[in-house]
């Protein structure tokens, strides 16, 4: 059976860090693939500082060509509304019901998954991939593992270490709006591509 990992988010823009934490993914849950797979609409973001979704799925394509186990997904970018990870899951399983599905989130999405839409149906179509941070005690990432498992048997929940990389797309927006270096937070060809788009540059620092 094909195990996908999918890398979803909104992406904008992509970085080293959503790069770093899905290598670890591939690696220690031995994954045959990757699916990078930028949102349309999330439900939880608002939308006022959210950069075209061609100039996203044009950042990760440019940030992952030359990884063969990482492929661009557009299948929530081509979806109308707000998507919703439970819908996505029920179109990948129909379209690929040989594979086995895991969905990589960090300890923030960890704890929010009980208020996502259908939760329960989340955790039967896919086993969740979390990577522990430094700022979240152990001791809690247990409980919360304890707590879902209980709430809804079946639930197949992975947690993974990694070292801490404090880059974040919000961070990477400042920057740029406080005319500052992005070298090293992002891909050279995805710097390339912000600054010949300009991108970023006219957002203010919440």
């Amino acid at each position: 059976m094909k195990k996908i990992g999918i890398m979803g988010g909104t992406f904008n823009p992509i970085h080293y860090g959503h790069l770093f934490l899905a290598e670890h993914a591939y690696e220690q849950m031995e994954l045959d693939e990757i699916l990078f797979m930028p949102s349309n609409h999330p439900p939880h973001k608002a939308s006022k500082d959210i950069v075209s979704n061609e100039h996203r799925k044009t950042m990760v394509a440019l940030a992952i060509k030359d990884n063969p186990h990482f492929t661009l997904s557009t299948l929530e970018l081509e979806r109308e509304g707000t998507t919703y990870t439970v819908d996505t899951l029920e179109i990948l399983t129909k379209e690929q019901p040989e594979a086995e599905f895991f969905f990589i989130v960090g300890a923030d999405s960890f704890f929010a998954i009980p208020y996502w839409k259908n939760p329960e149906r989340i955790l039967e179509l896919c086993s969740l991939v979390v990577f522990e941070r430094d700022h979240v005690e152990q001791d809690q990432m247990l409980k919360q593992l304890e707590f879902l498992t209980s709430t809804y048997p079946g639930a197949k929940i992975f947690l993974l270490k990694m070292p801490t990389i404090q880059i974040s797309s919000k961070k990477i927006r400042e920057r740029i709006a406080e005319n500052k270096s992005i070298r090293y937070y992002v891909p050279a060809d995805v710097q390339d591509y912000i600054e010949k788009h300009n991108l970023y540059s006219a957002m203010v620092k919440e």
